[in-house]
C-alpha cells in the first residue's frame, strides 16, 4: 500500500501536474494540502479518472485546504477544527486494507509569518497554539498500541538539523525555531508515533521537500527544509516497507514548492 503526500499549492493550477504524479507513483491514497479551492470548485471527476474510488475534500477560496483521494472505500471521513478556526487544515478518513482498518490524518498546519514571537506575532501564536491542540487530540486516543494509523501533511516545521541547509542559519527562523520543534515533538510523541522518513532512511543525511520559490536555481542553492512529513503509529510501523521523496518534481513546469512524499506499506 502506497501513501502519497503533497502540497500541490492549488490543485486546479497544478491538476496535470497531479495527474502525472498519480502515473507516476500510482498511490492508494493520495493526501494534498493547500489546494485553495471551495469543495464545490474542487475536480473530482479529474480525480476519478486517476482511478480513485473515493476522493473528499475540504477548502476555503484562495487558499487552505485538505484533500484525501483513495483507491479504497472510505468508510468514514471526519475533520478538526483548531483554534476555533474552521479553516479547512485536516481531514481524516478510515478504510479497510486487507480487512485491516487502517486511519489516515491529513494536516496543514500554520506557516506562522515571519517573526518568531507570539506576543508580536499572531500568526506564529496561532501556529504554537495549533501544534498544542493537534498533540491534545491525539494525547486523548487510548488505541495508542492497537491503532493502524498514518498521519501525513505539510507540518511547516523542519525539526532536525539534517532537515535544513543549515542549522546555525535557520535556528532563528520560522519553521526552524526551538519552540516550534519542542511544539512538533510533544505532538509526535502524544501518540507514540514514528517519523517514517527518519525510521527508514536514518539521521545522517540531509533530507528537503521544500525549496523556495526566491532561488533564482532551486537545485543549484539547494537550500531547502524538509517541512512535509509522514508519521506512523507503533503498529503501523511494523508494516513500513520504505520511504522516499520526489525532489525532481520541483523542477517541472509551473512547480509546487513541495514535492511528493512517498511511504510503502506491506500488509501479509
Amino acid at each position: 500500500m502506497r501513501v502519497v503526500t503533497w502540497n500541490i499549492n492549488s490543485v486546479r493550477l497544478r491538476i496535470n501536474s497531479v495527474k502525472k504524479v498519480v502515473k507516476k507513483l500510482n498511490p492508494d491514497i493520495l493526501c494534498l494540502q493547500e489546494t485553495k479551492c471551495l469543495k464545490e470548485d474542487f475536480p473530482f471527476k479529474d480525480f476519478e479518472k486517476m482511478g480513485f474510488i473515493d476522493t473528499e475534500a475540504f477548502g476555503i477560496k484562495g487558499y487552505n485546504g485538505v484533500c484525501i483521494a483513495s483507491k479504497h472505500p472510505i468508510n468514514s471521513i471526519k475533520k478538526h477544527i483548531f483554534c476555533n478556526k474552521d479553516d479547512a487544515r485536516h481531514m481524516s478518513i478510515k478504510f479497510l486494507y486487507k480487512n485491516r482498518k487502517i486511519s489516515i490524518h491529513n494536516f496543514y498546519v500554520p506557516a506562522g509569518g515571519d517573526e518568531p514571537d507570539p506576543k508580536i506575532n499572531i500568526k506564529f501564536k496561532h501556529k504554537l497554539k495549533f501544534l498544542e491542540e493537534a498533540a491534545k487530540l491525539f494525547s486523548n486516543k487510548k488505541s495508542v498500541n492497537n491503532d493502524l494509523v498514518v498521519l501525513v501533511g505539510d507540518l511547516n516545521i523542519a525539526p532536525h538539523e539534517m532537515d535544513v541547509w543549515s542549522h546555525q542559519q535557520l535556528k532563528n527562523i520560522v519553521s526552524h525555531t526551538e519552540i516550534e520543534i519542542k511544539k512538533l515533538k510533544k505532538f509526535l510523541e502524544s501518540f507514540q508515533f514514528e517519523d517514517a522518513i527518519r525510521l527508514t532512511q536514518g539521521y545522517e543525511k540531509k533530507i528537503y521537500s521544500w525549496w523556495s520559490y526566491r532561488a533564482k536555481d532551486w537545485k543549484k542553492s539547494n537550500r531547502g527544509r524538509r517541512l512535509d512529513h509522514i508519521w506512523v503509529s507503533q503498529k503501523m510501523s511494523k508494516h513500513l516497507e520504505k520511504t522516499f521523496i520526489e525532489k525532481n518534481i520541483r523542477g517541472w513546469k509551473r512547480p509546487s514548492d513541495h514535492v511528493p512524499v512517498v511511504a510503502d506499506f506491506k500488509f501479509n
